[in-house]
């Protein structure tokens, strides 16, 4: 059974914000080269529609998130990895995702990357989400600012798995919005009924 969704961000309205990010972007990195890192799965379409707008040349990386709970010494936590990364000394690095919101991912593959001593580091979202932040981290480009939801399509995953296809953004399992007709307009339309 599929989950009720109610549609937040509009395929026109995640064109119009990602092409403002490129032009943004562009600006800023005007006249350089850009290595952009990708982290997959959730990132894909965001990173694709946003890249393919950046009017500077772009090299293009891909890195996956790994995450496995571990007993250390008895206790139990959280281990964040990612597949192989680039080599970036000196160069500008976009790393690109969908959503930041508790930010350990994002943090933790910041602190990695700049192992590497690349010449900028910059983060660009689709989705940020603040009110989940457990680390201080912010991001350089911000699609949209919203509530902890849970948000799929548009390459978000919900628990089904089909709703990343979806063109537009979406609060899976949200109740139909109620009307909230002024009065005066629910007892005219009421009127022209009769």
């Amino acid at each position: 059974m599929k989950a009720r969704l109610r549609v937040v961000y509009t395929p026109g309205r995640l064109a119009a914000r990602v092409a403002q990010m490129a032009r943004a972007i562009s600006r800023d990195y005007r006249g350089r080269r850009l290595d952009v890192i990708v982290m997959l799965e959730n990132g894909f379409m965001f990173a694709a529609d946003l890249l393919r707008r950046i009017d500077v040349p772009v090299i293009c990386h891909f890195v996956r998130e790994e995450m496995r709970d571990v007993e250390l010494s008895g206790f139990r936590r959280r281990e964040v990895s990612f597949t192989a990364r680039p080599a970036l000394k000196g160069r500008d690095v976009l790393l690109v995702d969908a959503v930041l919101e508790t930010g350990v991912p994002q943090e933790f593959l910041v602190r990695r990357l700049l192992e590497s001593g690349p010449r900028s580091l910059k983060l660009a979202v689709l989705l940020d989400k603040p009110q989940g932040r457990k680390v201080n981290l912010k991001a350089d480009y911000v699609g949209f600012v919203t509530a902890s939801n849970k948000l799929v399509g548009y390459g978000l995953s919900g628990r089904g798995g089909y709703e990343r296809s979806l063109p537009s953004v979406a609060v899976e399992g949200a109740s139909r919005a109620p009307r909230n007709r002024p009065r005066r307009l629910r007892k005219a339309a009421s009127r022209r009924r009769k």
